[in-house]
């Protein structure tokens, strides 16, 4: 199995920073893309960033030019630097990793989710 443990959250006031971390471990052969998402009470869960195995990084509008995602491959580990932070930017964050598992000498792909993290941006 593959477990994801986020860590980071909390409470900061407006135009503050946060860094939230996800570690993925477990029976990994290789992970592929990672991502950040959230959901706001009343809301839908959208995508707030994501990261390719080679770098490649795609942003929400709403959050382009604040936050910057990031990974270390050598520990699995995915990272959201947010910066300037909004009341609007309140929400449960969640990180997601598209893992291959090497199974009777096959590779299959499986998505995965954290358990969540709360921020809270309020003065």
């Amino acid at each position: 199995q593959v477990q994801l443990v986020e860590s980071g959250g909390g409470l900061v006031q407006p135009g503050g920073s946060l860094r939230l971390s996800c570690a993925a471990s477990g029976s990994i052969f290789s992970i592929k893309a990672m991502g950040w998402y959230r959901q706001a009470p009343g809301k839908q869960r959208e995508l707030v960033a994501a990261i390719t195995s080679v770098g490649s990084t795609n942003y929400a509008d709403s959050v382009k030019g604040r936050f910057t995602i990031s990974r270390d491959n050598t520990k699995n580990t995915v990272y959201l630097q947010m910066n300037s932070l909004k009341p609007e930017d309140t929400a449960v964050y969640s990180c997601n990793a598209a893992v291959l598992r090497l199974q009777d000498l096959e590779l299959y792909e499986y998505d995965y989710w954290g358990q969540g993290t709360q921020v809270t941006v309020s003065s």
